[in-house]
């Protein structure tokens, strides 16, 4: 088949392939990607609209960069031959912090606002998490507009104030939308552009955002993002989605992603390298001299400093001062656990709650060797008073049964203890672990199901003095990954919810012991990871797990 690549689009693979720019793996798989699309589909680029959406650089006091030629050739100008529908209406954008992503968003905005665009009331609206990322790249249109030497010839095109632009052409209007739900269910969207991604938890503001789309010819969404410390919500489903795409797992579905990263935290050492995370680099020598004052910085204290690998690389670095363990490190824990392999086992219990008008959480904790399986289930109560606060898709993990929603008063006892005997058949029960102060409200029904503190003595009542010992295990398990507790995005957060306190540290001492906290106190929850560390609190009761015969004990019944 004959085909060919529009001369923008070209220009910047061959920097790619040729290293005129350094470039990360995902955009070398991107050049190879978009070749192979141009190679085996009936596509083409529409070279008069990009060059006279080109043209309207001439208004703005600044030129697209090659990569940003490459984006908008791909995204906004390029299409099917069968129906003439944009190939990629859709843009996954992950680029370091510096490279121009406002300004690309505010060029890109303008342009299908015009009447290049040819499409009537074809409205365009930049969304973020806040009004000052929503607001930039719209003032960076704004004040074209406002420049004294070119606003009287656009108004003939063009009417504004500081809340929306309206092309008097086509009748399309560009506005910034935050997350107030106000007026977002009338969104009649020709375009959808979200600003920094990296800061949404769920799916909820960008489904009210999208939903307008398709009422207006050629919809269109665009994604464009730093990293950022959220895990597991839309940014990280994204860059999967954009890795099995670039490795041909997957079909791209009309998704472009374009990724630019350093391929490893070792790459930062070699300032050449920084390229692959801002591919703007080259042009602004102003950004490359601050970038090396905060390499600086960050080599003396990264865990003070862990937003300069997380935003100016692309590659997340937490705050090691905190954090429980790397998200890389939890996402290994996301091993299948081998239910008819481990029937029979010797395990251990732990629970947690803070309030039972809250959440709870319980699992079984089993050991083969060196590996720790775990078993978990944790409930929701309708009525808390954190539930509007929390942004986590607890919806979604209800659905998918890692998560029960109790509509009752509170989270009774019963249901943690109903749980625990239904799944204690599977096992050979040992110990339980529950937290000192939590023990009063649940000791009736663990006495029911066969735990007693004091006379059957298979309770450990758990103190913070207990923790800070088991602690140096639990970081020992999750630095080697042998924590498995299966695809349970409800322990993912959990974990990831969790941070390290040094324990005296209100005293004034310090002396290298650490407890567990939340890293915020009403919408992130720890309940599923510290039911783990009870459990890991009576492990001993397990030796070394090497077993796997079950024990000879007495049968109860209950």
């Amino acid at each position: 088949m004959n085909y060919r690549i529009n001369q923008h689009i070209q220009r910047y693979i061959e920097m790619v392939e040729n290293g005129e720019v350094l470039a990360c793996e995902e955009q070398h798989l991107l050049a190879a990607h978009v070749k192979k699309c141009f190679a085996t589909e009936e596509i083409y680029t529409d070279d008069e609209q990009l060059e006279k959406y080109l043209g309207l650089q001439k208004y703005f006091p600044y030129e697209l960069f090659e990569w940003e030629k490459f984006l908008l050739a791909l995204h906004c100008c390029t299409y099917r031959k069968s129906d003439g529908m944009p190939r990629w209406p859709d843009l996954f954008c992950l680029i370091g912090r510096g490279a121009g992503k406002d300004g690309f968003i505010a060029f890109v905005a303008f342009c299908l606002l015009s009447e290049h665009n040819g499409i009537k009331y074809y409205d365009i609206d930049i969304c973020a998490n806040n009004e000052d990322q929503a607001m930039r790249p719209f003032e960076d249109v704004y004040e074209v507009l406002e420049d004294p030497s070119i606003t009287k010839k656009l108004k003939k095109f063009f009417y504004w104030n500081k809340e929306m632009i309206l092309s008097l052409k086509t009748r399309s209007k560009l506005k910034y939308r935050t997350n107030s739900p106000k007026g977002k269910d009338s969104l009649r969207s020709g375009a959808v552009i979200f600003n920094e991604i990296h800061q949404y938890e769920n799916y909820d503001n960008i489904n009210v955002f999208t939903t307008g789309l398709g009422k207006k010819k050629h919809p269109r969404r665009a994604f464009l993002t730093t990293d950022g410390d959220v895990r597991d919500g839309p940014l990280d489903h994204k860059k999967e989605q954009a890795k099995q795409i670039l490795k041909g797992e997957i079909s791209d579905n009309g998704l472009l992603p374009f990724i630019a990263k350093l391929n490893t935290k070792e790459d930062v050492h070699d300032p050449d390298n920084w390229v692959m995370a801002n591919p703007s680099l080259p042009y602004l020598p102003n950004l490359q001299e601050e970038i090396e004052k905060e390499y600086g910085d960050w080599k003396i204290n990264p865990g003070q400093f862990s937003a300069f690998m997380t935003k100016r690389m692309n590659i997340p670095d937490g705050n090691k001062e905190i954090e429980v363990t790397s998200w890389e490190n939890i996402l290994a824990s996301c091993e299948e656990v081998p239910e008819e392999m481990l029937q029979g086992k010797t395990a251990v219990v732990g629970i947690d709650y803070a309030m039972v008008t809250d959440f709870a959480s319980v699992g079984f904790l089993i050991r083969d060797g060196d590996k720790r399986y775990w078993k978990t289930h944790s409930w929701l109560c309708k009525n808390s008073g954190d539930l509007p606060r929390i942004k986590a898709p607890w919806r979604e993990w209800v659905e998918r049964g890692y998560l029960t929603l109790v509509d009752d008063v509170e989270i009774s006892p019963d249901l943690l203890c109903d749980w625990i005997l239904e799944n204690s058949r599977d096992y050979h029960i040992v110990k339980l672990g529950i937290d000192n102060y939590r023990y009063a409200l649940m000791a009736n029904s663990l006495k029911r199901i066969g735990f007693d503190y004091k006379e059957m003595k298979n309770i450990k009542l758990v103190r913070p003095s207990d923790i800070m010992q088991v602690v140096p295990v639990i970081d020992s398990c999750f630095a080697n990954q042998n924590f498995a507790w299966g695809d349970n995005p409800v322990m993912r957060w959990g974990t990831n919810n969790a941070k390290k306190i040094r324990s005296g540290k209100k005293q004034g001492t310090d002396v290298g012991n650490f407890v567990y906290g939340k890293i915020e106190a009403k919408s992130r929850k720890t309940d599923p990871f510290m039911a783990l560390v009870a459990a890991m609190v009576v492990e001993p009761e397990l030796g070394d797990g090497g077993s796997s015969s079950t024990p000879d004990v007495d049968v109860f019944t209950y």
